[in-house]
């Protein structure tokens, strides 16, 4: 992959595969998504190796180290070449964590749930999220 020395970061975002499209990722820079040295950066900002970006997509978290420029979006394998994930363990658990909550589903045709059962379902969500947090602090 040919590598260039100067490129813009929505660019290089879309290049390593973070955001689908680079308009995606220019909205991204502009609402403040993307961060350098905690300060917003705007989507013509050059990307240079060895800085580290934060950038916020969603609920998910990333901390990237820029390992090497990619001008050309490739495939996943070969990205994983041009940047080092540097985001911290509690992070990514609790990020992964919100896909293991338990899901709750009532048996068809019982109708709505009373108030008393909404109580009851609401205690349920909470107390697993709660000790989700314990765990990870």
């Amino acid at each position: 992959m040919p590598e260039k020395e100067k490129l813009r970061i929505d660019k290089y975002l879309w290049a390593i595969r973070i955001f689908k499209t680079r308009t995606l990722a220019s909205d991204a820079c502009k609402a403040g998504r993307v961060k350098l040295d905690n300060q917003n950066i705007k989507p013509s900002h050059e990307v240079k190796i060895g800085e580290i970006y934060q950038v916020s997509k969603g609920i998910e978290r990333k901390v990237l180290q820029i390992t090497g420029l990619l001008e050309q979006r490739a495939d996943a394998k070969t990205v994983v070449d041009f940047y080092k994930d540097i985001t911290p363990v509690e992070q990514t658990q609790a990020f992964k964590s919100m896909f293991h909550a338990p899901i709750l589903k009532r048996d068809r045709g019982t109708g709505r749930p009373t108030k008393r059962d909404r109580r009851e379902i609401d205690d349920l969500k909470d107390d697993f999220f709660d000790k989700q947090t314990d765990v990870s602090e």
